[in-house]
């Protein structure tokens, strides 16, 4: 399974220097998080978009300058199936920004997408009518229903101005609880506590919420 990465703030802070430690978690994770990496972020209020079929720890980070939301994604592809730099996410449309992380078995929509991840994103945004914090509590409450196992689901969506998260799973809580620390001005969600920082909480199971 994957390793999600989301930081919000009000002022710029360094994306390399956010990668690096998000790198650091992904290559010491219990499950391989090598099968590529992607992350979106914001640069004169427009997304920008980076995606490497290479491990996020071999990648060069160091070219990526500031902003004030980034959004990353290290792949662990389920079966070591599908390791195609296309099949990796964020995935995105002009205005949100997509990354999972779970196991869904039996799932019974009908979509469009590559892969299970992006079919997820695109049925979820059948709902959003103007309010995507209630499109993601219908799309995964209807997931639930039409699938015979969640192992988990873990989704963030982003927008320019706003970020969102859904957290479901009924085993290994350890691997799969996400992880928050909010600080004056900033917010980050991670699939573990990011290295250099203290003061984490944990994000609980069954939360669909607005990322503050």
């Amino acid at each position: 399974m994957c390793r999600l990465l989301l930081v919000k703030s009000e002022t710029k802070f360094s994306i390399a220097a956010e990668l690096q430690r998000f790198a650091a978690i992904a290559a010491h994770s219990k499950e391989f998080q090598g099968h590529g990496w992607g992350c979106s972020y914001l640069e004169n209020g427009t997304w920008r978009h980076y995606k490497n079929i290479k491990p996020i720890w071999e990648d060069d980070l160091s070219g990526f300058g500031e902003s004030w939301l980034l959004v990353a994604h290290a792949r662990s592809a389920f079966k070591d199936e599908g390791i195609t730099i296309e099949n990796n996410m964020p995935f995105h449309d002009d205005r949100y920004v997509f990354i999972f992380n779970g196991e869904l078995r039996g799932v019974r929509i009908a979509e469009q997408g590559r892969i299970g991840a992006e079919k997820i994103f695109n049925f979820i945004k059948r709902f959003n009518h103007g309010n995507m914090l209630e499109a993601l509590t219908r799309g995964t409450g209807i997931i639930r229903k039409r699938s015979k196992y969640i192992r988990a689901m873990n989704i963030i969506i982003a927008e320019r101005d706003c970020a969102y998260l859904a957290s479901f799973f009924n085993e290994d809580p350890d691997y799969f609880t996400l992880h928050y620390r909010r600080a004056p001005g900033k917010t980050i969600v991670a699939s573990d506590p990011l290295p250099g920082y203290d003061h984490w909480d944990k994000v609980p199971n069954e939360t669909v919420q607005v990322i503050q």
